[in-house]
């Protein structure tokens, strides 16, 4: 493990010189390609800076759902179960706010500017 840079400092620092020292440089189906890397790039930094958090408050919905222990993928894996065999439905208290969180946490990550996140996140949804 390294102190310095973290590695939310060097996913940005490279798609920062990408973005403006070498974009400038590339035209046609190569500057396409640039961009797709860059988005890549930004991806992986927001979720190095987000996930952790947003992990960590999503096992502490599903437990509290749940009622039970496990990882985020264990806990998810058996509300999917729940929803699956009818033991759990949008009625059931806390489920629609615990998956209106979460998808707003993955599109903190995949999709920050998408207009309809956006338009949530300044009603405080």
């Amino acid at each position: 493990m390294q102190d310095e840079p973290t590695p939310i400092e060097l996913t940005k620092a490279v798609a920062d010189f990408l973005r403006s020292d070498i974009t400038p440089l590339i035209t046609g189906h190569q500057a396409f390609k640039l961009r797709v890397a860059i988005n890549a790039l930004d991806l992986v930094t927001r979720q190095l800076a987000l996930e952790e958090g947003s992990d960590a408050k999503e096992v502490a919905r599903l437990r509290a759902l749940l009622g039970m222990d496990g990882s985020v993928t264990e806990l998810n894996r058996a509300l999917a179960e729940r929803i699956a065999k009818g033991e759990a439905d949008l009625a059931t208290p806390g489920l629609a706010g615990h998956l209106w969180q979460t998808t707003m946490d993955k599109l903190a990550v995949d999709q920050p500017n998408y207009a309809s996140y956006k338009r949530e996140l300044s009603r405080g949804g």
